[in-house]
């Protein structure tokens, strides 16, 4: 990935610009982890991007973005920009291209993000972002309590990278965050949601989650019920347990929710729940309720029935020991049968299931 991150940067050198890769993929470089993201800062326009790569696409409210893919790899690449005042706590309210790669960096969140490689894979760090990678350190670049105001979204991007990173906040992000929390309200609720599920998808989720409480963002991002949580390695366990109105999920996801909400009122342990709503509801419900995984998955392989289709007697020869054509009495029978099977009053064997219906129907 390097090599051809670093062939790309050249074509853009090779046509006259200046060009660098930048943000995440260098900082990951820098502490040997896997990257899928190339951002690249130049001083050629969107325009001048698209006469070079033809498959380049501006993005909608790109601020000066292209979208190129070479190689099959994606690469951000955004032109050297000034921006001037934020007018939403989110977004400046115009840009300027520049030709300075230095003032470009001076924009951006955080030291770590803002360091450099060349086309020959030198490193580029006018703001010490490798010190702060070594000491493993959060800082913004400008005053941070100017920082997030002008972008609010960056207190979540620094829990992020605190959680994710397992570093520390710098002291004054510390008393920034407090002082500007509230301004969270004024960011969409999809882009804090980017933002949260990396955190709780991260092996430091329950770190991320304590700190959320500890800094107190949790009434600004609307997470009343995270004292809730205490099974941090499934995301859809940690949404179900806050069960926040505010945030939008796919239609699995929140089917899956829903289910967790029902069987977290109910026994996660009992034959019939763990039945209806399966295994993997009932672990994310249960767990949370300090039941261990091993017993919820102990009851469940208990089961003499997993499935309906798991019952020894076919619809057909229900209708020709009753002597009818098919019809809604058949899902009678099986909602009965699930039942007696489960509860063990009836043994899941074709002769005894024939039996018990020509008793019983």
């Amino acid at each position: 990935m390097k090599e051809i991150a670093l062939e790309f940067i050249k074509i853009i050198n090779d046509n006259g610009f200046k060009a660098y890769i930048v943000g995440g993929y260098v900082r990951d470089y820098l502490m040997n982890l896997e990257s899928n993201d190339i951002d690249v800062t130049t001083s050629a326009t969107p325009k001048e991007i698209k006469k070079i790569f033809k498959n380049a696409k501006i993005t909608k409210d790109s601020y000066g973005s292209v979208q190129v893919i070479y190689k099959n790899l994606p690469f951000e690449v955004t032109t050297f920009r000034e921006e001037s005042s934020y007018f939403d706590n989110r977004h400046p309210s115009s840009i300027k291209y520049i030709d300075d790669l230095e003032t470009d960096l001076k924009r951006r969140d955080f030291t770590i993000n803002a360091i450099c490689m060349d086309k020959e894979g030198n490193i580029i760090d006018p703001l010490n972002g490798g010190a702060d990678i070594k000491n493993k350190i959060i800082r913004t670049i400008n005053e941070s309590n100017k920082s997030f105001q002008d972008d609010a979204l960056r207190i979540l991007r620094a829990l992020r990278f605190s959680v994710t990173l397992n570093f520390k906040l710098a002291g004054d992000i510390v008393i920034a965050i407090s002082k500007n929390k509230h301004l969270l309200k004024n960011i969409s609720y999809e882009r804090k949601k980017i933002e949260l599920d990396k955190i709780f998808t991260s092996l430091n989720a329950k770190s991320g989650i304590e700190l959320i409480k500890n800094l107190g963002l949790a009434s600004a991002l609307d997470l009343e019920n995270l004292d809730r949580i205490k099974y941090y390695t499934d995301i859809v366990g940690i949404w179900s347990m806050i069960n926040s109105k505010c945030y939008k999920f796919n239609k699995h996801e929140k089917e899956l929710i829903k289910k967790v909400n029902i069987v977290y009122d109910l026994d996660n342990l009992n034959e019939l729940v763990l039945y209806k709503y399966g295994l993997y509801v009932n672990i994310l419900a249960g767990i949370n309720k300090g039941l261990s995984k091993k017993e919820i998955n102990e009851a469940y392989d208990k089961l003499p029935i997993k499935a309906k289709s798991d019952i020894q007697v076919t619809s057909l020869d229900i209708c020709k020991l009753l002597n009818k054509n098919p019809d809604a009495f058949l899902n009678d029978i099986y909602n009965n049968l699930e039942i007696e099977i489960l509860r063990g009053n009836l043994i899941n064997k074709k002769e005894d299931i024939l039996e018990y219906i020509k008793n019983n129907f």
